[in-house]
């Protein structure tokens, strides 16, 4: 009778844990969906729904089939739903209200801000995990806690502790409250961080399960705050946009430690998505600035070198607008290279006028797209789809190069790194060998920008001295609307 009345609460509780299961794949199928529809401008949008709609099934039947075994062998759902429910209709508020209202200039410190919190929730389910399963394992009488559940839960606390401090230090940079700590130091202060961190897992994981080891836990969790602060402070400005990408592949990593703790598919799965697609993101982001991930961790990118010359030993040539409009009136192609000046003018809507207008006339325009252009990776697609640019206007780096030389004008919007000769030119440059766009080979170049102010790297751009460079001084969004007159007036 025993066996029976087993084996009937194995049965009911099956079917409990194959809805819960199946619930799980089927969201996980549309992440990866979701995911997929990424890959183009014209799906995005649905892909985001998808993967949406699949977080919220998980969530859904996860509140209405979870099962926690008590100790008398009985099975209850989960408690406290009603504050549940509210801290998810909170949260969606703030979310909702803050992907509305965030200006596109400041989106990429409300990416850094949100994958901070993704981490911070990571560390935060370690933290609670981590008595339980002290108290678990004092009770089976173990002498150490050389578990795989150990494992999950410390990487978890410590990926996460770390994604959340980079993400908020990367925020603080993006936003320009917080500047760079450019000293060699910090790199020996970062392996000595890595190393206790690392050294402290595998004594945590050798202690004996007590009340005691909490202290311990905190030390750790306090570590790997600092760490995550050290790691990113060294990191120059132009290479934020891999750091985003590294900081949300931790995010990732650190959510699938917590799928692996709770043996949830949906969670495992998502955490893997976004760590993998996060790190081919920033091997793709320092393949595009060529240079290698340990060089972006450890380097100073930007700020404290120049380009050869100076701006005090050359002059440069200035357009007016009525001679700019007529130049690209009469040209066959023109290609427009925008950059984060575009995006702080919020420029894009008259850019894409400026395209059709010039079409009209016959001539042919594009977008030459730099991989790191603005302060996150694909910073200037999202920027043009949301001036409903088409997608098959957009010309990636080495496209735009090969047909520079057939090109007639090119037009740099507030791109000013992603265009410096001395990337290729000026081996001290600390851009060296950054792939840049080659604006300099076309047949004339017009930069518009408000002054000769220095880019996001911090050093000079010997392009606006170049004999086929011509200035167009002035706000983008002002300097555009005036162009734009200019050409309906020919």
């Amino acid at each position: 009778m025993g066996t029976m009345e087993t084996f009937t609460r194995t049965i009911e509780f099956s079917e409990y844990i194959s809805v819960l299961e199946i619930s799980y794949i089927l969201a996980s199928i549309l992440f990866i969906l979701g995911l997929k529809k990424l890959s183009h401008p014209d799906t995005a949008r649905s892909g985001n729904l998808w993967a949406a709609a699949g977080m919220g099934l998980a969530i859904l039947f996860t509140i209405l089939f979870h099962k926690t075994r008590m100790e008398n062998g009985s099975y209850e759902g989960i408690h406290n739903i009603g504050w549940i429910v509210a801290a998810l209709v909170i949260g969606s508020a703030v979310g909702w209200m803050a992907a509305k209202k965030v200006k596109m200039t400041a989106m990429p410190q409300m990416v850094s801000l949100f994958n901070g919190m993704g981490g911070a929730c990571a560390a935060l389910i370690s933290l609670m995990e981590f008595p339980k399963m002290q108290n678990m394992l004092a009770t089976a009488g173990a002498t150490n806690m050389l578990t795989g559940e150990a494992i999950a839960i410390l990487l978890g606390l410590m990926i996460g502790g770390v994604s959340f401090a980079g993400s908020m230090i990367a925020f603080g940079k993006l936003d320009e409250r917080i500047g760079d700590i450019k000293t060699p130091l910090l790199r020996y202060i970062n392996l000595v961080f890595l190393f206790l961190l690392l050294a402290m897992i595998f004594y945590i994981m050798t202690m004996a399960p007590g009340k005691d080891n909490n202290l311990m836990i905190y030390l750790f969790t306090l570590l790997a705050l600092l760490y995550g602060i050290t790691f990113v402070m060294p990191i120059g400005g132009a290479d934020m946009p891999v750091v985003i990408s590294l900081l949300n592949s931790f995010t990732g990593v650190a959510a699938s430690m917590g799928g692996f703790l709770y043996g949830n598919q949906a969670m495992l799965t998502g955490g893997i998505l976004v760590g993998s697609s996060g790190t081919i993101l920033t091997i793709l982001m320092c393949k595009a600035m060529n240079r290698s991930l340990l060089n972006v961790i450890i380097g100073v990118f930007g700020g404290g070198g120049a380009a050869s010359g100076s701006s005090g030993e050359q002059t440069v040539k200035e357009i007016s607008l009525s001679d700019a409009s007529v130049l690209l009136s009469y040209s066959q192609r023109v290609l427009i290279v925008p950059g984060y000046g575009l995006a702080v003018a919020q420029a894009q809507h008259l850019c894409h006028e400026l395209e059709n207008l010039l079409g009209s006339k016959g001539v042919e325009v594009k977008y030459g797209i730099h991989p790191v252009a603005g302060r996150m990776p694909g910073h200037m697609n999202v920027l043009l789809a949301e001036a409903d640019v088409a997608y098959e206007k957009l010309m990636e780096m080495e496209d735009a190069n090969n047909e520079m030389g057939n090109t007639d004008v090119v037009i740099v919007i507030g791109a000013n790194d992603v265009v410096n000769p001395a990337a290729e030119n000026d081996p001290s440059s600390p851009i060296s060998g950054m792939p840049v766009i080659q604006v300099w080979n076309a047949k004339n170049t017009i930069v518009m920008k408000r002054s000769m102010a220095k880019g996001y790297a911090a050093i000079e751009n010997n392009l606006f001295f170049m004999p086929k460079t011509r200035m167009l001084f002035g706000d983008a969004k002002a300097t555009m609307q005036k162009l734009v007159s200019e050409i309906k007036n020919l």
